[in-house]
């Protein structure tokens, strides 16, 4: 049995982050992954011919740590695709196109639209995203669902649904009564402030020039031979001066750089105490299907649009153009779609081609008829994934945050926790993953 300073479970870039930085420091380090490849949530894979990206895929301005990684490892990045006027469709089902972050609704809805931003901006500048239990009116903020703190503060339901839309579909992935007005604000904090949730041109700025899995590929080849694959962990034993691992691994401390849903898929001896256990029962997977739909050529840019689509009334509530603009001489163009919560639990019960002709006859109200003749279709399969179930990421139920959060980040004496999943800045991000992976291995060194 080798002896190690610290084992890392998971090979995604919070494992491999923390890995490197102790390597660096001259510990020795073993990464355990239960999968057959590095890159956790990130994954870029070419499918009928199309590279995609299967996972997390976006740069925005304030993921400082994550460009800052990027620099480090010589990666490249390019703007998406934004040139053109966007679309939308609102709760009177008419399709506007419009510039800007702005909707084109009426000027009632605009104005409850801005003041809504305007009052999460300001609870999102009392908090501090590492704690957001200890933001001035958490246990309020924590006991009620973000739908219902929208319906307090407007009668305009255009502006609730579009309001929601930014943090329910499209972060967290869940609807929103299910999660609380203090993790809608945490969403918000952990970005810099809603403003930059709203803005697509900020929030999805930019791509990294052969796919975001690039991050933890290079990772993995500065550590080669620290990194074992297909090596799944079911058994910890551990006491004050270290651990065991399956009877194998021997170490003085323990990284468990997994999402919270998976750390209880582990046998502890002795077992965790009951609050991590407990706690963590209370952290879940939003679900979203990310659709990657590519036709001959990007037909909507000669529509003049940018290839942006909005509506939370739509089937696919947000789209955007996916190009790969680093790839020289590609002439097709592709769209990315997501459709989540309870539109994507529908969308699972139908057969593969139903849901195929449901999506596409969205695409179509958004761009015309020409969405409907792609010549690639996939979905990513995150929520069959027997190492994650579910996407973006996990968000806590009501009222749960303020119950368990101070216990996120605490040690179980040799056992350390981290992932994207409780960041505060970069919360459910890359660049979450980084801030974590770099603060557990300056505690450890």
């Amino acid at each position: 049995m080798t002896d190690y300073d610290v084992i890392v479970v998971g090979a995604g870039v919070t494992g491999l982050t923390t890995a490197i930085r102790l390597h660096e420091a001259g510990k020795r380090v073993v990464v355990l992954e239960a999968r057959d490849r590095v890159g956790g949530r990130l994954l870029t894979d070419t499918v009928d011919g199309v590279r995609l990206e299967v996972g997390g895929q976006w740069v925005s301005p304030d993921q400082t740590a994550l460009l800052g990684m990027l620099d480090e490892l010589g990666l490249e990045t390019y703007p998406r695709h934004r040139t053109g006027e966007s679309v939308y469709i609102g709760r009177d089902g008419v399709r506007r196109t419009f510039e800007g972050e702005a909707f084109p609704v009426a000027d009632g809805t605009t104005a409850e639209m801005e003041r809504l931003t305007k009052e999460l901006d300001r609870l999102s500048a009392e908090m501090d995203p590492l704690s957001p239990w200890e933001h001035p009116d958490a246990e309020r903020l924590d006991r009620i669902s973000f739908a219902a703190w929208l319906a307090e503060q407007t009668d305009d339901a255009e502006a609730r649904d579009n309001i929601g839309l930014y943090i329910g579909p499209a972060m967290l992935t869940k609807p929103t009564h299910a999660f609380s007005a203090l993790s809608a604000v945490l969403m918000a904090a952990s970005a810099g402030g809603f403003s930059h949730l709203v803005d697509a041109d900020f929030i999805l700025d930019r791509r990294v020039a052969g796919g975001l899995q690039q991050v933890p590929l290079r990772l993995a080849a500065r550590i080669p031979d620290l990194v074992h694959l297909s090596t799944p962990v079911a058994h910890v034993e551990w006491a004050g001066d270290g651990v065991v691992v399956d009877g194998r691994w021997k170490g003085r401390r323990l990284v468990m750089a997994v999402p919270p849903t998976l750390v209880n898929r582990v046998r502890y001896s002795p077992n965790l105490p009951p609050v991590h256990a407990q706690m963590r029962q209370h952290q879940s997977f939003g679900l979203v299907i990310k659709l990657h739909i590519t036709y001959e050529t990007p037909f909507w840019r000669e529509q003049g649009l940018s290839g942006t689509a909005f509506s939370p009334y739509s089937l696919v509530h947000e789209a955007y153009d996916n190009s790969n603009e680093d790839l020289p001489g590609e002439t097709r163009g592709t769209l990315v779609g997501f459709v989540s919560d309870e539109k994507a639990d529908a969308l699972l019960g139908l057969s593969a081609a139903a849901r195929r002709d449901k999506v596409l006859a969205a695409l179509a109200d958004y761009y015309g008829t020409e969405a409907l003749t792609p010549v690639s279709y996939y979905e990513s399969p995150w929520m069959a994934d027997e190492w994650t179930a579910g996407a973006y990421a996990t968000s806590f139920d009501i009222g749960s945050l303020t119950r368990y959060g101070k216990h996120l980040r605490q040690d179980v004496g040799p056992i350390s926790f981290a992932s994207s999943d409780i960041a505060g800045l970069g919360f459910q991000h890359v660049d979450g993953a980084i801030r974590m992976g770099e603060a557990i291995a300056a505690r450890l060194k």
